[in-house]
């Protein structure tokens, strides 16, 4: 087995190397297929087999995706049907995407981890015209049919079990070639859904040009290598890294828990592949640090590790420094589904003269905008904004709702126009669109980015409006909890805000005595920031509920209906 070692070349060139706009007729798939002539015989994909690697290398997937393209056409797929996807991580996965690409049909992708109910009614909603997915995916087909009414195409990558359709691995052995649709750069290329965690799941759709900008600014951003090789703890980050012609590694590991991940399957696909470079959320590392500091495990070759998905704290960005090289560091990516990369921040600037600032309730640092993308902060409302002022905008220091437009920064919800109106501002000056982050922030007067929690889980009380970020960075520095919540009891306008403690493990105080100790114990801590006075409660809560994808952004809602529940 040949080791997938980084390059020395130099970063992403040609077609990509610029920000330039992006030629009339483009796929994506090209970018792929520059990366299959340039590094034919270059690791594409590792993936775990049965406690061995089992590698694809650039030309192999570029076959695999011909193969897959030629059959879905066989089976009648045409340009622009949708195509909804239910595959494990691996080259499956990344070869059926770029088959998708090539045909120029459009890609579905939901995440299975945000609930069976959530799952179904996103497939409705999207009408697909074909399914391709492991059994699992057509066991529930055959279960809830209303809910596939519109699929005419099946494709199972496994075993049939009684169904109709064809199989993957037919496709593959059957082995035809296949030339890539000439497709225009504002065709619809992938409709990419929210994890849900802040309403229910949207489709948010990806045109190949918005595809190839956002390549290129991770590209420029972070400076990745052709040749680099990245632990693909985010299964779609891979789409990227076979654009940028990286080695994906996909560690053993279910992609809809990180959160339950085990640290020594991580460690051993960083330490066995030499990885460069991963991207995970904050809940994978908070596993993984503490058992590498334990068990004395060091990933020299890493040169970077991106964390997304919810706020890091400093002490875990500290933490994996210990595990580090002198030249790695840790970068906290910011945007969403809708628009990344936003901004950017490097680790050792968090744990730096940012930290106090974190941890004394200014919120979360995110960084400074990333090339090609223009972010403005307005004045927070509720209702649709249908035309762009810059009136709307407030000065560094104000804290409002984040908006951002640039070439990697989606335009529309599938099938949801209602959503669309409600996060989308058109610009009749430019033409382009803004997109509202449903995030709250402000600038500081260095231009940096401060992201203090979502506009929809602000806390309105009679004194004033909190968001709760920054209050709960404070408390969240204490040994006694692992994470905390503000959310807001009673009627907008006069709500009281309550914190909520989610202790670590072993921690949870086992009497009224011990809550009531604990609780005011934990009050003192905010006791010098006036501006958190009005909070008077604590409650504990023995596991947060939080999003699927990343397993970190917890969901608020719910936990102020169960705080609402208990203090009656």
């Amino acid at each position: 087995m040949s080791e997938p070692t980084p390059t020395t070349e130099s970063p992403i060139d040609g077609e990509i190397s610029t920000l330039g706009r992006c030629p009339e007729h483009f796929n994506i798939a090209e970018l792929f297929l520059q990366r299959v002539r340039e590094r034919p015989d270059s690791i594409a994909v590792r993936e775990p087999s049965r406690g061995r690697w089992v590698d694809t290398t650039f030309a192999e997937l570029d076959r695999k995706s011909d193969a897959i393209a030629a059959g879905l056409v066989g089976e009648g797929l045409e340009p622009g049907d949708r195509v909804s996807l239910f595959l494990h991580p691996g080259a499956d996965l990344i070869a059926t995407v770029y088959a998708i690409f090539k045909l120029g049909a459009v890609a579905v992708l939901i995440d299975p981890g945000m609930g069976r109910q959530s799952l179904l009614d996103c497939i409705q909603r999207i009408r697909p015209r074909a399914l391709v997915g492991v059994p699992k995916a057509h066991v529930a087909r055959t279960l809830f049919p209303k809910f596939f009414e519109s699929v005419e195409i099946f494709v199972t990558a496994g075993r049939r079990l009684g169904w109709s359709g064809a199989r993957l691995a037919s496709f593959l052995e059957a082995g035809s070639g296949f030339e890539a649709t000439d497709t225009h750069r504002d065709d619809e290329a992938a409709i990419l859904f929210t994890s849900g965690s802040t309403g229910p799941p949207k489709g948010v759709v990806y045109t190949h040009a918005m595809f190839r900008a956002q390549a290129i600014a991770l590209s420029r951003v972070y400076h990745f290598k052709p040749g680099e090789v990245d632990v693909a703890c985010f299964p779609l980050f891979a789409l990227i890294d076979t654009a940028l012609g990286m080695t994906s590694v996909f560690p053993e590991m279910d992609p809809s828990r990180p959160g339950q991940c085990s640290p020594q399957q991580i460690c051993r696909a960083l330490e066995e592949n030499r990885a460069t470079t991963t991207f995970g959320s904050p809940a994978i590392w908070r596993r993984v640090v503490p058992y590498c500091l334990q068990n004395i495990r060091r990933f020299p070759d890493l040169r970077r590790v991106l964390i997304a998905g919810a706020p890091v704290p400093p002490s875990l960005v500290e933490d994996l420094h210990k595990v580090l090289g002198l030249e790695a560091d840790v970068y906290t990516p910011y945007g969403a589904t809708e628009a990344l990369p936003v901004a950017s921040l490097q680790g050792r600037e968090l744990v730096g003269p940012l930290r106090k600032r974190t941890e004394t309730g200014s919120g979360t640092c995110v960084g400074y905008p990333t090339p090609g993308t223009e972010v403005r902060v307005i004045r927070i409302v509720d209702e649709v904004i249908e035309t762009w002022s810059d009136d709307l905008c407030l000065e560094a220091g104000e804290t409002g709702e984040i908006c951002v437009r640039g070439p990697a920064v989606t335009k529309q919800y599938k099938f949801d126009e209602a959503a669309t109106a409600r996060a989308k501002i058109h610009d009749p000056a430019t033409g382009d669109t803004w997109h509202r982050m449903g995030d709250g922030g402000y600038f500081d007067a260095e231009g940096k980015l401060w992201f203090c929690g979502r506009v929809a889980h602000r806390v309105e009380t009679a004194h004033g409006t909190l968001l709760p970020v920054p209050i709960e960075n404070i408390y969240n520095t204490q040994a006694r909890v692992f994470r905390s919540a503000v959310v807001g009891v009673g009627p907008r306008g006069e709500q009281e805000p309550v914190l909520i403690i989610e202790p670590p493990e072993g921690g949870f105080p086992r009497s009224p005595r011990q809550k009531k100790q604990m609780a005011g114990d934990i009050l003192r801590i905010g006791g010098p920031h006036a501006e958190f006075a009005d909070i008077k409660r604590v409650l504990f809560h023995r596991h947060f509920p939080v999003d699927p994808r990343h397993n970190a952004k917890i969901h608020r809602e719910e936990l102020a209906r169960w705080a609402a529940t208990e203090l009656e």
